[in-house]
């Protein structure tokens, strides 16, 4: 009626992710922080819940700029302060995510009240930074709750590297000599190659590439099933040659 007070609902704030750990990186003892988004538009993968593992401390441009991303990122050979051609770009979701971050608008997850936000869905380690940046023990409860998951990994050579990351992350590799000598090792690989490079009997392409399908759907990448290779993508491609990774010797 006119005149007559009515009680307001405070409007409440969208869920938009979660800190799953908070701590020293695992490669470099730095701090970093490895939240989960809960929803995005990223046409390959699909609305795959999306981890990021940035520095705590520090702006993930800057980080990169002055190359103190290697507690999130390790030696990968891709970082772009060491002239490497990683797709991700930095200047977008992970600075919205860190700009986020510093506001406050992830709480820490509990498996008691947020249990329901991961259950039944895939998540993604690793949509920026190394999975294995974190303890293994930060992932836990993110891959018993959801129902699948992709996950990449460039450490298998640090001298710290937990050899459980090997059952759950597919292991980077930049030359065919690097994937031949992972899988040696026990590992499922994700060989980046010039679109020139041939598929090893033991490979296929990504099927996002090959057949236009969604990785949600598609699932291969869990560091179990298949070893897959890509032709290098993302605006830095160029940079990018195979007979450079396989004279040095990096991918760690």
């Amino acid at each position: 009626m006119l005149g007559q007070r009515k009680t307001m609902k405070a409007k409440t704030a969208k869920q938009l992710g979660f800190i799953l750990y908070e701590g020293p990186s695992a490669l470099d003892c730095a701090p970093i922080v490895v939240i989960a988004t809960l929803e995005t538009s990223n046409a390959k993968t699909g609305n795959m819940i999306q981890t990021w593992i940035i520095r705590s401390d520090i702006n993930p441009l800057e980080a990169s700029a002055l190359a103190l991303d290697v507690a999130i990122c390790g030696h990968c050979p891709h970082r772009r302060a060491t002239g490497g051609a990683c797709y991700v770009n930095i200047g977008q979701a992970p600075m919205g995510i860190f700009k986020a971050y510093q506001r406050g608008r992830y709480p820490k997850f509990n498996l008691e009240d947020h249990a329901h936000y991961f259950a039944g869905r895939k998540i993604r380690l690793g949509a920026y930074g190394d999975p294995a940046a974190a303890p293994f023990g930060a992932w836990q409860h993110a891959l018993d709750l959801t129902s699948g998951h992709t996950g990449y990994t460039h450490q298998i050579n640090h001298k710290g590297f937990d050899r459980r990351y090997l059952k759950v992350c597919m292991v980077s590799a930049d030359s065919p000599r690097q994937a031949l000598k992972f899988q040696a090792q026990g590992a499922k690989t994700f060989r980046v190659a010039m679109a020139s490079d041939d598929l090893f009997a033991s490979e296929i392409e990504c099927r996002a590439d090959s057949d236009g399908i969604q990785c949600i759907d598609c699932g291969l990448c869990d560091g179990a099933r298949q070893n897959i290779a890509i032709a290098v993508h993302g605006s830095l491609a160029s940079r990018f040659k195979t007979s450079l990774i396989a004279s040095t010797g990096t991918g760690a």
